[in-house]
């Protein structure tokens, strides 16, 4: 098949081209290298079979496609709250602009949607039926919402116009091809312990998440745009673990000493995240396999030889510190990706 993928350069999105080149797809990666880079497309670009476009989706785009995963937003909190406006915008305009190309082409969507859906859930774990507990107006909102009005479009266009739809709430993700000044926490953990610097903590280290290896995640994906079920369907890990431990076991494995500093929780940050897997599991016979120390050591090994190359890339702390870039911001612009 012709597979589109929006955000096609990002994290996710270039480990999801690799695995569709791999199955024998052709591949068309639409990206705006907003919050990507094209050296995450490194290993694929002598693959006939791909083809990179540089787009805004937020713009309407006219392509022949079989399939469509609409991953095209930036996902961190340093990324998506830089431009609030143009977030909004990417979810609900980049959403619609998605959906009329399924419509055209009568192809089938998936959606990335998020755990972000259920803001700071008083109910845990968190299964597909709870609505959610998100502040509307807070600083997050531009994410949590504009994720929560896509899924709302793609009911409405499989209701009202037939569209064949997929929606994937993603939890928390992580593995190679992180960004170094996305501002996630196990990206930070790791970019600081290897650089020998303090870990920063946000809050007193006891909030809960569970973190999903990206291969796992990946598979999850493919699933479900492979599958009958329409969603929403949660994809993550149910292994729940403080945000301490997290960086106490990031500490060990790049053998650094565990010095923190403890620094205000953002608003809004939620307490607890942890899916409920029993549809995926049931329904698309999933669930992830990736050890979490396994995987970090895997990323960690990448980040290893990421900085090794790039000594000088900021990071999120030392972003914080620069004039805001908001606007827009063309392909040319941004071409090499920081």
């Amino acid at each position: 098949m012709k597979i589109l993928v929006t955000g096609g350069a990002g994290f996710l999105g270039s480990h999801l081209c690799e695995k569709l080149l791999q199955k024998g797809h052709s591949v068309l990666c639409l990206d705006n290298f907003y919050s990507s880079r094209r050296e995450n497309l490194s290993r694929l670009t002598n693959n006939p079979n791909l083809e990179v476009i540089c787009h805004d989706v937020i713009e309407p785009f006219y392509l022949d496609a079989d399939q469509i995963y609409n991953l095209a937003c930036p996902a961190s909190p340093i990324h998506y709250q830089q431009d609030p406006v143009k977030t909004v915008k990417t979810n609900v305009m980049g959403t619609l602009h998605a959906l009329g190309l399924a419509k055209r082409r009568q192809c089938r969507i998936l959606q990335a949607s998020t755990s972000e859906v259920y803001g700071d859930p008083d109910v845990h774990p968190q299964p597909e039926s709870y609505w959610g507990r998100v502040n509307p107006i807070g600083p997050r909102s531009c994410y949590d919402e504009g994720k929560r009005v896509a899924e709302t479009l793609l009911m409405d266009y499989h209701r009202q116009n037939g569209v064949d739809i997929r929606i994937a709430r993603i939890f928390n993700t992580y593995g190679p091809r992180m960004m170094v000044n996305d501002g996630r926490v196990v990206s930070s953990f790791i970019v600081q312990a290897l650089r020998g610097r303090r870990l920063t903590i946000f809050g007193d280290g006891a909030h809960t998440r569970s973190f999903c290896y990206v291969s796992d995640l990946i598979r999850g994906l493919v699933g479900l745009m492979d599958s009958i079920l329409l969603g929403p369907v949660n994809l993550g890990k149910e292994e729940e673990i403080t945000i301490l431990e997290l960086a106490e076991t990031i500490c060990e494995l790049t053998g650094r000493t565990g010095d923190f500093d403890f620094l205000p929780c953002p608003g809004d940050d939620p307490i607890q995240r942890k899916p409920d897997l029993s549809l995926a599991r049931e329904q698309l016979n999933w669930e992830p396999e990736v050890d979490l120390r396994e995987g970090l050591k895997a990323t960690i090994d990448y980040f290893d030889d990421y900085l090794s190359r790039h000594p000088e890339e900021a990071t999120f702390e030392e972003r914080l510190t620069e004039p805001a870039k908001r606007g827009e911001h063309s392909c040319r612009e941004r071409e090499d990706g920081k």
